[in-house]
């Protein structure tokens, strides 16, 4: 499968069948940057969360006070990218990884303003009006959420951060993640999503068909973006087994994610 992959600029996309648990969907994102490295892999991911779940940045504390309190009986998970905690409940989740010897790979920025306009373009498809914030924002503090922080490369809606990346590089390959706000959640209220800001993607009932189709389109527009586009429907045993161990060993516990 992956042979592929290096000989012809393929991008393997995945839209996961299913939605998973947060250390499962970390592990897998770890696999994949694994794979960029030995493989020369390149593949892109659309996943989503089994259940309301806080991911900490790689560096932040664990200790966080929001940790015992606001967030107290929600699943937490450390992700391998910096940044601030995301609380993933209504959203639609994106990864992709590089391998070193692609040429993307030497301009992160650069990586992020291709992505992020990937997903605008689609969004506009769907009635969304938004665009990247284009300017720093500076802040003398650092909230324990991401979607409270700003960057240039932020897509916003009427003012809102409804997307937000991140990135983590190991000997010059590459793993970008982020999120795609559909509505607020009911664990942090302020943090609005699509579906609050916009008569777009509204909750009804076709709502689920619309935002399946939204999902397969977000992904193909991203791939389209870093090559040839492949669609997979599983990942190879191989795989699995490597996501399981790699759940096991460094995503069950905050602890064992920090070595």
């Amino acid at each position: 499968m992956y042979e592929s992959a290096q000989a012809d600029n393929t991008v393997l996309l995945m839209v996961e069948p299913v939605a998973h648990s947060g250390s499962w969907n970390m592990a897998t994102d770890e696999y994949l940057l694994e794979a960029a490295l030995s493989d020369r892999l390149k593949a892109v991911r659309m996943y989503r969360w089994e259940e309301p779940t806080v991911s900490l940045g790689y560096f932040q504390d664990s200790e966080d006070e929001a940790l015992s309190t606001t967030f107290q009986n929600l699943a937490t998970v450390r992700r391998l990218s910096g940044g601030g905690a995301i609380l993933h409940h209504h959203e639609l989740t994106y990864s992709f990884v590089l391998s070193v010897d692609d040429p993307l790979t030497r301009e992160p920025t650069e990586l992020y303003n291709r992505i992020h306009t990937a997903i605008i373009g689609v969004l506009r498809e769907y009635g969304v009006d938004c665009a990247m914030r284009g300017e720093d924002h500076a802040q003398s503090d650092e909230p324990f959420l991401c979607f409270v922080r700003g960057d240039r490369h932020d897509i916003h809606c009427s003012g809102h951060k409804v997307v937000g990346s991140a990135q983590r590089r190991r000997k010059g390959a590459v793993l970008q993640h982020g999120s795609i706000l559909l509505e607020h959640s009911s664990h942090a209220p302020q943090i609005r999503g699509l579906r609050d800001l916009t008569n777009s993607l509204r909750n009804d009932a076709a709502s689920s068909a619309r935002l399946d189709q939204l999902e397969v389109q977000i992904g193909t527009a991203i791939a389209e973006t870093l090559g040839v586009v492949r669609r997979i429907e599983e990942w190879p045993n191989k795989a699995t087994d490597r996501i399981a161990e790699l759940e096991a060993a460094r995503y069950r516990s905050l602890e064992r994610t920090r070595k």
